[in-house]
């Protein structure tokens, strides 16, 4: 009976919160009118958060990423990440469109994917970008998106501690969980 009533008061207590201290809520840049050659050049991998743990975990073998961002044509955008596992270099290249009429990126290859930038605001940091991606479920009976995952980017490579931890909070205050922030322990891989 005490632990109910505690789980009750604990349940209340949260939406009392939420109500009073609600989540924050990132600010859309529309890919469609935001002036990309701002978003060109080096970013700097620094945190990932979602709903669900094996949305994230292939950071979790990372120590760091570095992406370089280029426009090589009209409305298409080449996205080069150099990711460091172990004291190995990885370089892997993805390519994004985009159209008229959509907020979105369309990647490449995948175009039931969503891809949007987010204000760097959302973790109180102007210099960074909130790269989110998201894929429908796997089944037209599904309700579960199949990727959810929020990505936090930032021009410089060694932000402060208090700027991820805004992200990963407010990434918390909306369900994600599963978090992971990457040591970068070692040299960037170019």
């Amino acid at each position: 009976m005490l632990q109910e009533a505690l789980s009750s008061f604990l349940h209340l207590y949260g939406l009392l919160y939420q109500a009073i201290m609600p989540c924050s809520h990132p600010e859309l840049l529309p890919v469609k009118s935001v002036d990309r050659q701002q978003y060109l050049g080096k970013w700097y991998f620094q945190a990932a958060a979602s709903h669900s743990e094996a949305d994230i975990q292939k950071f979790r073998a990372l120590d760091s990423i570095l992406f370089t961002m280029e426009e090589p044509a009209n409305d298409t955008l080449l996205l080069t990440g150099h990711m460091r596992i172990g004291d190995a270099c990885i370089t892997q290249t993805w390519t994004y469109h985009l159209h008229p009429g959509r907020d979105d990126l369309e990647l490449e290859g995948r175009p039931q994917r969503r891809n949007l930038l987010w204000s760097g605001k959302w973790a109180n940091c102007p210099d960074c970008i909130v790269f989110q991606e998201v894929e429908p479920p796997l089944n037209e009976t599904g309700t579960v998106d199949s990727l959810h995952r929020h990505m936090l980017y930032a021009r410089s490579s060694d932000v402060k501690d208090e700027l991820v931890t805004a992200f990963l909070e407010n990434a918390a205050c909306h369900k994600m969980q599963a978090s992971v922030r990457l040591p970068q322990e070692k040299e960037f891989c170019t």
